[in-house]
């Protein structure tokens, strides 16, 4: 994944002002474990690496809306554009697993 999309998944959750500081810090752990999964993935499928980038992006835009709703939506469509990777990346899979669980335990 290209540093400007790393970045932008940053500054949106920099943006996201009703999570708390300490999540904050777990969700950015989190989203680091993403740029080695999604850059193994982009070497073949780089359609689908900035899809899949682009959803992490947009789920912690929602997040920050507070709009579970649409979060939901979102984190659904996550899941299916990785669906196709989990026997070659299982990485990405499960960095989805715990993204998702993470932003739904944030209750938002």
């Amino acid at each position: 994944m290209a540093d400007p999309q790393i970045e932008k998944i940053k500054s949106a959750v920099a943006a996201a002002d009703h999570i708390p500081r300490d999540k904050k810090t777990e969700l950015l752990d989190l989203v680091a474990k993403l740029e080695p999964a999604i850059s193994r993935i982009s070497e073949t499928h780089g359609e689908h690496a900035d899809r899949i980038s682009t959803l992490v992006e947009q789920s912690v835009r929602t997040a920050s809306d507070n709009d579970q709703e649409h979060l939901e939506t979102t984190l659904d469509e996550l899941k299916q554009s990785v669906r196709r990777f989990e026997a070659s990346h299982p990485d990405l899979v499960s960095f989805v697993t715990e993204y998702s669980a993470f932003l739904s335990a944030l209750g938002i």
